[in-house]
């Protein structure tokens, strides 16, 4: 399946959803793992979007979705991932939105890094 496939079936969901008056479903684990595939390379015109669907459509918690999540924005935030539309400071706000789960190694893990134990702290209060 091409990655890009990712954003044509969701916006097509998202157009289904809207026709029914209810809002979409959160991203699965399968859609989640394509949009890191995305972020990593994003097509020209759909920053935005990719930005809000990781940010906004993937539920937090511990769900499949929120582990792939989690993964990457770990990846990111220790600099073994990256992407050009999130630095390791929004991956650790982004770790802080989830509400407890995968992301919470990682941000006890970057108390000990100096650039980014601040933000680790701060969204650990959360």
């Amino acid at each position: 399946m091409r990655v890009i496939t990712v954003l044509e079936a969701y916006r097509k969901h998202i157009e289904e959803r809207a026709a029914l008056g209810i809002v979409p479903q959160p991203l699965n684990a399968e859609q989640t793992a394509g949009l890191v595939e995305l972020l990593k390379n994003p097509p020209a015109g759909e920053e935005a979007f990719l930005v809000d669907l990781i940010t906004n459509r993937v539920p937090p918690g511990v769900d499949e979705a929120a582990y792939v999540k989690a993964g990457f924005l770990s990846a990111i935030a220790k600099g073994e991932a990256q992407s050009p539309l999130i630095d390791k400071k929004r991956a650790v706000e982004l770790l802080g939105t989830m509400q407890g789960g995968y992301n919470i190694v990682t941000l006890v893990n970057l108390l000990d890094d100096a650039e980014l134990a601040p933000v680790a702290a701060e969204e650990l209060k959360h």
